[in-house]
């Protein structure tokens, strides 16, 4: 417990710091860099054929040096139907633990009129079973977190691979004619949500980022403590200040998407809003009750991340956007914006307190004022969090960030 104070505390102390220990800090033999002179540029690419997925191309292409060898990632390549002299918008694809790249959810982007590209990030192609594929010779790290990679050079370490391989994915799309290199955006999932979160802070070209559940404060109550604990408080010292999203995301200036759950086993809530309360550009929530964690339909499907992309990418019409929240006693209400209309209302509240992971919560109707744009409601005796859930006529959902009321 000693131990956990003090990483909670070198955690706290992070977040009011710099964005890394310069070279030759007394703290660190070395800060990370990711040089976007170099990472910018479209790296080298090469076929991949005996790993063939119906419908989209597979290749490898240069990643950075892994203890001083040259790397290849392998990736899954889609583009829509388009026109001759067409350019699509794009997406960057960041697989979860256990993941790599997967073809469907390139296909599924491609399906919706947008190029994708999804990438291995563990040093591996996806030849085998979830969570046990096959390692490639000339492949990156293990991942995930690199926890036991702490004391290499932050060039071999995992995050740093895994970041630079996602930024040299997006240096690809937008060397392809048949991309429009100003209409890239990325998403990610678990894992892929942590990396999101620290590429909206380090790649300014993307025009927006989609962290699915992933977040920053991975020191706070996160389900890596034992992790930490396990390294001690200087090395995960040394890691917070290194790979912690909360180290980048105050650099962050395009609008930012956070879908997640109110129950998430791995990113709790408290972190969730410390993290999506940092970057400098416009954000939107999308927080369901007790929403499943995992690739497939449960973190790539969300309609609102395509809503999203389409609103900036495509000219789609917008989510919803929160304009103003506040709670006088137990009457709460919610200004908003929204060119669809807002069908209905809802109070998202629970009476719990303790680990974020194990409250219940409870959904009861609120009142929206179309007219004057508001949603209004009163609070139950005995709530410790509430939100509001905001419903438009796409079924599409918004919501303002929870309060935790002090008794």
């Amino acid at each position: 417990m000693r131990m956990l104070l003090l990483l909670m505390a070198c955690s706290a102390g992070l977040v009011r710091g710099a964005v890394a220990d310069e070279p030759g800090s007394p703290k660190s033999p070395a800060a990370p860099h990711w040089n976007l002179e170099v990472l910018g540029n479209a790296p080298g690419t090469y076929p991949a054929d005996e790993i063939a997925a119906t419908g989209v191309k597979a290749m490898f292409y240069d990643g950075p040096a892994y203890q001083g060898k040259p790397t290849r990632v392998f990736a899954y390549y889609g583009v829509p139907a388009m026109k001759p002299g067409e350019r699509a918008p794009a997406m960057v694809l960041v697989h979860g633990g256990g993941g790599s790249a997967f073809d469907r959810w390139v296909r599924l982007w491609n399906e919706r009129g947008y190029a994708a590209i999804a990438m291995d990030l563990c040093g591996c192609v996806p030849v085998g079973s979830y969570g046990k594929w096959q390692r490639h010779p000339a492949g990156g790290p293990p991942g995930w977190g690199g926890f036991d990679q702490i004391d290499a050079p932050p060039e071999d370490q995992w995050t740093y691979h895994a970041v630079a391989d996602a930024i040299l994915a997006h240096s690809l799309l937008r060397s392809f004619p048949e991309v429009d290199p100003q209409r890239i955006g990325v998403t990610g999932i678990s894992w892929g949500g942590y990396l999101t979160a620290i590429l909206a802070g380090v790649d300014p070209r993307f025009r927006f980022a989609v962290p699915v559940y992933g977040c920053g404060f991975l020191g706070d109550n996160s389900a890596w403590l034992t992790s930490f604990e396990q390294m001690g408080p200087e090395k995960a010292s040394r890691w917070l200040r290194w790979w912690d999203p909360s180290v980048y995301l105050k650099h962050a200036h395009m609008p930012m998407l956070w879908v997640t759950g109110t129950n998430d086993f791995a990113y709790p809530m408290d972190s969730l809003q410390k993290s999506y309360r940092l970057p400098a550009g416009p954000r939107t929530l999308c927080l369901r009750v007790r929403m499943p964690h995992g690739h497939g339909a449960a973190g790539e499907n969300p309609a609102e991340i395509q809503a999203f992309a389409d609103s900036l990418l495509k000219g789609g019409a917008p989510l919803a956007r929160i304009t103003a929240q506040r709670r006088e006693g137990d009457r709460i209400q919610a200004e908003f914006e929204s060119s669809s209309p807002i069908q209905r209302g809802e109070l998202t509240y629970t009476c719990d307190t303790g680990k974020w992971q194990d409250r219940q919560w409870q959904t009861m109707p609120a009142e929206v004022d179309a007219k004057a744009q508001r949603v209004i409601g009163q609070l139950p005796a005995g709530v410790t969090v509430y939100y509001f859930n905001l419903i438009d006529d796409r079924d599409l959902v918004v919501s303002t960030e929870h309060e935790v009321i002090v008794k």
